[in-house]
């Protein structure tokens, strides 16, 4: 069922491998249509061929309209707080920085907010400046967002947000809840007139369909995001597929990439189908301005940093292997649970969060 056809493969393999790359060519190609963004920006080198900035073995590019030079790799704030000793996590925030990442992710609620805490902690002593910091709110009421606003900026020790994005628009109805009258978007607009924040962006990881109504209700409303964050990874590119859904509109308008869950949080390696540097070069490999990676150790520290330095930009038929080789793991979505369970739905959980 998960075969490896880079290597020893039959007949019948090769004629499966030519079948999934054909069909996802096929399906790109449709997509590129409808978006009307160029065939081959997508899934292949084209993209990454593009001229970028290196500094040492760091990456960067630009995230969107909003000029802003950031690290290909982000720093995931939900696993920082993962480590027992908050020194650990200090030493890996700073490691991180130091080897080049300038791309802090984060978010009110991780840990009941001591992810906040351990980073605000970590970005003192100059480090602050060196960084791009985003976090998160959960409230879609205008006061609860405020409230969370400066709780956050408090927590982080800092006075202003790069990024504030909106979490987990994962419900159909959440659009509507952020666009209403009153709502979390008109705290989130006064903060960022009040120099409290920068730019504004959303995330979700439950259904490409929820994503594209929340593109469409900004349009409605004459609001542009600058950021989307979402599931960008190997697996995704075969199920409820945010790669081939909202990528190319994203691509299109210009808006900053943020791709998250590259190895879906350690799950996908379960399938034992890909290693961990080869997720991260797929998702290098897409157009995203980050790809946002969960870090609570050393040793996966020095794993993001092998995966950047080793990173070439893709032929269209590496890419097609490793399609290949995820595509019958991929198919329920059983390795990316985010999307198929509550199991990753913080505000399923504590409902209390959106109020």
């Amino acid at each position: 069922m998960n075969q490896n056809f880079e290597s020893g493969e039959s007949n019948g393999g090769e004629l499966q491998r030519r079948a999934n790359s054909e069909l996802t060519r096929r399906e790109f190609i449709k997509t590129a249509v409808v978006t009307g963004v160029a065939v081959g920006a997508i899934g292949s080198s084209a993209w990454a061929a593009e001229p970028v900035e290196k500094k040492g073995d760091m990456i960067y590019r630009t995230l969107g309209k909003t000029g802003e030079k950031v690290s290909a790799l982000g720093l995931g704030g939900f696993h920082v707080g993962n480590p027992k000793d908050e020194k650990e996590s200090i030493q890996i925030i700073r490691s991180a920085i130091d080897g080049g990442f300038t791309f802090m992710d984060n978010c009110w609620d991780y840990h009941d907010g001591d992810s906040e805490v351990r980073m605000g902690k970590a970005l003192r002593d100059g480090y602050r400046d060196k960084v791009f910091l985003m976090t998160k709110i959960d409230s879609r009421s205008k006061d609860g967002a405020a409230k969370q606003i400066d709780e956050s900026l408090k927590r982080l020790q800092t006075d202003h947000l790069d990024l504030l994005q909106f979490h987990e628009i994962i419900r159909p109805e959440d659009p509507d809840k952020i666009f209403k009258e009153g709502s979390a978007l008109e705290a989130v607009q006064e903060a960022k007139k009040a120099g409290k924040l920068r730019y504004i962006g959303f995330t979700g990881h439950k259904d490409p369909e929820i994503h594209r109504r929340m593109l469409d209700m900004s349009a409605e409303h004459q609001f542009r995001f600058d950021t989307v964050q979402m599931p960008l990874n190997v697996m995704d590119t075969h199920f409820r597929s945010f790669e081939k859904i909202v990528l190319p509109r994203l691509v299109k308008d210009e808006i900053g990439v943020l791709g998250m869950k590259p190895l879906g949080s350690g799950v996908i390696l379960k399938s034992k189908t890909v290693s961990a540097v080869q997720c991260l070069h797929y998702a290098l490999n897409l157009p995203t301005s980050v790809v946002i990676t969960g870090i609570d150790s050393m040793k996966i520290l020095d794993q993001a940093f092998e995966a950047v330095r080793t990173f070439k930009p893709m032929s269209e038929e590496q890419v097609a292997s490793l399609r290949s080789r995820t595509f019958q793991s991929a198919l329920k979505g059983e390795f990316e649970l985010f999307k198929t369970s509550k199991t990753f739905d913080g505000t399923a959980h504590h409902p209390e969060w959106l109020t």
